[in-house]
């Protein structure tokens, strides 16, 4: 199995036959998947270097069509660590992709960053670890041997 992480503006329209998992991801803006405003904000905003400078999850899942049959997605996210703050972009892309005919693998997932230039708050990596590799075992268990 291999295994590859794309960048949102390099990540292509069309998914190969390959694809037998897809895992999307990106911080939480406004309440919900970024926007073109949000991530300009975010840029003006920023203090080092950005991943991320031109479309987003949201303007992908519109371009890239529906799933073939039988292809698992996960989402998850980023977000502030601050009590009540309601929205997750994990919510809104695991419904997308939900509405697009992918297999849900698991609910979407929430990672908490001490503020919006983080860093992650302590655990959140090891959480974000087992997360990971529970995906995956549970992919490696659901596919019937060859």
């Amino acid at each position: 199995m291999s295994v590859d992480a794309v960048e949102v503006g390099a990540a292509p329209a069309t998914l190969g036959s390959d694809v037998g998992l897809l895992v999307v991801g990106g911080p939480t803006h406004a309440f919900g998947l970024s926007r073109a405003t949000t991530r300009a904000d975010a840029m003006v905003k920023a203090t080092r270097p950005l991943i991320s400078r031109g479309i987003g999850i949201r303007e992908w899942m519109a371009a890239v069509g529906a799933a073939s049959p039988g292809v698992a997605a996960a989402a998850f996210d980023t977000r502030i660590d601050k009590p009540r703050v309601p929205g997750s972009a994990a919510r809104g892309a695991a419904k997308r992709l939900r509405h697009l005919g992918f297999r849900l693998a698991c609910p979407a997932a929430s990672y908490f960053v001490t503020d919006t230039a983080g860093p992650l708050v302590p655990g959140e990596v090891e959480r974000a670890r087992d997360w990971g590799e529970k995906l995956a075992l549970d992919l490696a268990l659901a596919k019937p041997a060859p």
